[in-house]
This record gives C-alpha cells, structure tokens and sequence, in this order.
C-alpha cells in the first residue's frame, strides 16, 4: 500500500487523533492550573474550542466516509441492491450539491478574515487557521462523497450488495 492509499484510508483518524489528544491534555492542563494555582489562560480556552469545532467537522467526513450519517432507511430493506444503490446515489448527490455550496460560502468566510486580518482574541493567531475548518470539512466531505458515488455507481452496475456502512442497531 503506497503512501497515498495509507493517508485516504487513515487520514480523517489521525486528524481527529490529533485534535482529541490536543484537546484533552489542554483542557487538563487548564483545570490543574485553575484548581491549584487559581489561574486560568484565554489560550487554552481557545485552543480547546477550536479543537472541538474542527474534530466535528473532520468527523463529518469520516461520517460520510463511513456511511455512519443518522438516516431514516427502513424502508430501503425492501429493495434490491440496485434500488438501494440508486437510493443512495440521490442522497450522495444532494448531500455533494449542499457541500459545493456550504464550501464556496465557508470559503468566503475565510477570504474575508484573510482580508482584514483578524486575529483570536486569546492566541492572537489569525483567525483563517480556525475559520479553515468548516472549508476543510467540506472539502472532505466532498472527496468521500465522490468516492461514495464511485462505490455506489460500481455497485449499480455489478448488481452486487450496496455498502450500508457498520450497523449500530439490527
């Protein structure tokens, strides 16, 4: 497996590995320091915050990777497989148009905040860094959504089992 394949099949996990670990050794370290030296930072407050907003993102797309979305599809396991590849394929291509869209206007955000040049309040970072991750997101979801489409149109035409993602409940 090149290197390319190791970073599609693993690259949303070790994000979200990333920003978890981060989160949690902040936060740690800010309630130690405010139980036991009564001193808190604006910074840790801040890099606990943008670590939350971007594993929701990144973990949007692993979502979508993993086909794990919450959907209402009881009445999918009445059909055949190539019913429900088309059935997903519909939702696949919605789900991409919303993204396009979410992604030019998160962009925005971003290109704006570039322009004028604001900063976080406790970091003092330019606030693109944050900002990038509804774009980033997005723009993951996007790839999975093309990959998802490609599985779903190769199920379509081979007729075999449509990839329903793990179940939770059966």
């Amino acid at each position: 497996m090149n290197i390319l394949q190791k970073i599609d099949k693993n690259a949303e996990r070790w994000l979200l590995l990333t920003f978890y670990v981060m989160l949690v050794i902040t936060m740690a370290i800010e309630v130690i320091r405010r139980e036991l030296f009564a001193y808190s930072s604006i910074w840790g407050e801040e890099i606990v915050r943008y670590s939350f907003i971007y594993l929701a993102w990144i973990g949007a797309a692993a979502a979508v990777k993993e086909r794990a979305h919450i959907r209402i599809d009881v009445i999918l396991h009445y059909f055949g497989p190539r019913t429900k590849a088309l059935f997903y394929i519909f939702g696949d291509l919605v789900m991409f148009v919303v993204a396009l869209v979410a992604l030019y206007w998160s962009f925005e955000t971003v290109l704006v905040s570039a322009k004028f040049g604001s900063v976080s309040h406790g970091l003092r970072i330019s606030m693109v860094w944050f900002l990038m991750s509804v774009p980033l997101g997005f723009a993951l979801m996007i790839w999975r959504l093309l990959q998802s489409l490609w599985r779903d149109l190769r199920t379509l035409r081979d007729g075999t089992p449509v990839f329903e993602g793990d179940k939770l409940f059966d």
